[in-house]
């Protein structure tokens, strides 16, 4: 006989199928817009370096990195790391990307509080999204209530984190549409980069809600076991 989890169908599924499609979407549009070249010719690169240097962060390095939109800012060792796709590109997409990441950097410097948030929850949150799972269903086999309360409190830490994540992106979008509107890029360029953005935004949405939909999903199931 087939057990058939109807909570993980109603609560994770649609948010699985939402995510699946803005990772596509930002793919796409991604590919579409690195096919325009900017008018200066300012590769990701230059267009972090720009930035940084703009805020006075000249001890902030910048590396290449293998991979297809691997970038990242990465606060421990004070890089902003920059894929292959990006790095040396003059497309207004890996402008926009490169920018992005160095408003992150920006960010860092200045303590903005979503930032500093996230990564006090970060080490909960690792934690959290691989043991929080197991922790609440093993409860409930067992019968144990508080090893799956234990287990809901861990993973309500990645929701907190995905939730926070949110302000840390969308501002760091915002830095970077105003650093590049008018110096850097034309209005029409610009159009191109906004949209990049806005589709890099929706894989964090749907990320969000992929991490709520578990958490109620744990929730209803303990709860049901307890009634």
């Amino acid at each position: 006989m087939f057990f058939i989890d109807y909570w993980y169908i109603l609560f994770v599924i649609p948010p699985m199928l939402l995510a699946a499609w803005a990772s596509a979407n930002v793919n796409s549009t991604y590919k579409k817009y690195s096919k325009v070249t900017n008018r200066y010719g300012m590769t990701g690169f230059d267009a972090a370096r720009k930035i940084l240097d703009k805020n006075g962060l000249y001890n902030v390095r910048i590396e290449r990195v293998s991979g297809n939109l691997t970038d990242h800012f990465d606060p421990k060792a004070n890089v902003v790391r920059l894929s292959d796709s990006v790095y040396s590109s003059t497309s207004v997409a890996a402008v926009g990307v490169a920018a992005h990441e160095a408003g992150h950097a920006v960010q860092y410097a200045e303590k903005y509080a979503p930032m500093e948030i996230r990564g006090s929850v970060l080490p909960v949150a690792n934690i959290g999204s691989t043991a929080g799972i197991w922790l609440a269903i093993l409860g409930i086999v067992l019968s144990m209530e508080l090893l799956s309360y234990i287990g809901i409190a861990l993973f309500s830490a990645v929701v907190l984190f995905q939730l926070v994540t949110l302000p840390v992106e969308f501002n760091a979008s915002r830095r970077a549409v105003a650093a590049l509107e008018g110096a850097y890029l034309s209005d029409e360029e610009l159009k191109g980069t906004k949209k990049v953005l806005k589709a890099a935004a929706l894989t964090y949405i749907a990320a969000l809600l992929v991490a709520l939909g578990n958490l109620l999903r744990l929730i209803t199931m303990v709860n049901r076991r307890r009634d």
